[in-house]
């Protein structure tokens, strides 16, 4: 038997519309917020207001998800969640994998979620550390001076930091590190004096690389630092002219060997197993159910989800393989 994943919990039928939402969180800076494009799932609740997600189509390591519950129309979803944003939602965060069982509190008040109960003990980790910022604001807000605000940014970056590497799961340090590094936030110029002289963030870095080496979690932390780094170690301009060039002639070569890669593939099983490989497990299983000639209605219905969700999820596996329709999926695998 397959191993199943079961998340249940409650909603207010009166407060909420009855669909709940089930999203895939890859990108951390996406972790809090309606994006319509993450949702791999959609319940419908019972009269009484209770859910249910369950299957087997997510990963088998950790991954960072959300379910939430909003007030803006399906119809509407395209235009309302188009920024990430519903004025009227709830949500919440949670680590799971494949085979986790969790029974989520009968409320969407974030102080309730402590009642989390689940068979992965780093569920909660999310909600520890908002309970820690919340700490954080409080100290922030108590005084207001420029030497305070200096003072604290030193020691809630340690605290923050230290918090996260103990809770043992370099997902719930993203989270953090998302919070404190974020452009938009007042913290931001604390974090890149912080990046000079801290080893915490080549630390992290290696047990992303450790645990989690092929997740798009840790390409988009390497990606970051490494850009945030460059910034902090001032470039000479002579530096910037001869980068400048060296990106230049990069991406001419690029272009060409990208050019060569995509004219053979058609013609190399390697490259088309590898690019299957990229497919997450839920583009897989639909790329599985188009070869088998189902229409985008027989596969939403199969797996529970929406149909624009099987649309967004064609649109991707096209990408990925790229190709433009069934047909060339069809022929490509058939060849191979």
């Amino acid at each position: 038997m397959k191993a199943q994943y079961s998340f249940t919990g409650h909603v207010d039928n009166e407060e909420w519309h009855n669909n709940v939402y089930l999203s895939i969180i890859e990108d951390y800076r996406k972790i809090s917020g309606v994006y319509f494009e993450q949702i791999i799932a959609k319940a419908t609740t019972d009269s009484l207001g209770y859910f249910r997600f369950t299957g087997n189509q997510l990963e088998n390591d950790n991954r960072i998800y959300r379910i939430h519950v909003d007030n803006c129309f399906e119809s509407e979803q395209n235009q309302n969640h188009f920024d990430g944003h519903c004025d009227e939602s709830k949500e919440v965060i949670f680590i799971a994998k494949n085979n986790d069982t969790i029974v989520f509190p009968i409320s969407f008040e974030q102080q309730i979620f402590c009642d989390i109960k689940s068979t992965n003990q780093k569920a909660k980790a999310f909600v520890k550390i908002d309970s820690l910022r919340e700490e954080m604001k409080f100290a922030f807000s108590e005084f207001r001076s420029e030497a305070n605000r200096k003072l604290n940014a030193k020691k809630w970056f340690k605290t923050l930091q230290d918090f996260g590497q103990n809770l043992n799961e370099p997902l719930a340090e993203l989270y953090i590190y998302s919070f404190l590094s974020d452009r938009r936030n007042d913290l931001h110029s604390h974090y890149l004096e912080d990046l000079k002289n801290n080893a915490y963030y080549a630390d992290l870095l290696s047990r992303l690389e450790t645990q989690y080496p092929n997740s798009s979690y840790t390409k988009q932390y390497r990606a970051e630092l490494n850009s945030d780094k460059f910034i902090v170690n001032g470039a000479s301009d002579s530096d910037f002219k001869l980068n400048y060039l060296l990106y230049f002639f990069l991406a001419i070569s690029l272009s060409f060997n990208l050019w060569f890669l995509f004219s053979n593939k058609k013609n190399n099983p390697n490259t088309i197993t590898k690019a299957k490989e990229q497919l997450t497990k839920q583009e897989q299983n639909i790329l599985s159910l188009l070869l088998e000639e189902k229409s985008n209605k027989e596969i939403a219905d199969k797996l529970f989800i929406s149909l624009s969700t099987v649309k967004t999820h064609v649109n991707n596996i096209y990408k990925k393989l790229n190709i433009q329709s069934r047909d060339e999926a069809k022929s490509l695998f058939k060849a191979n």
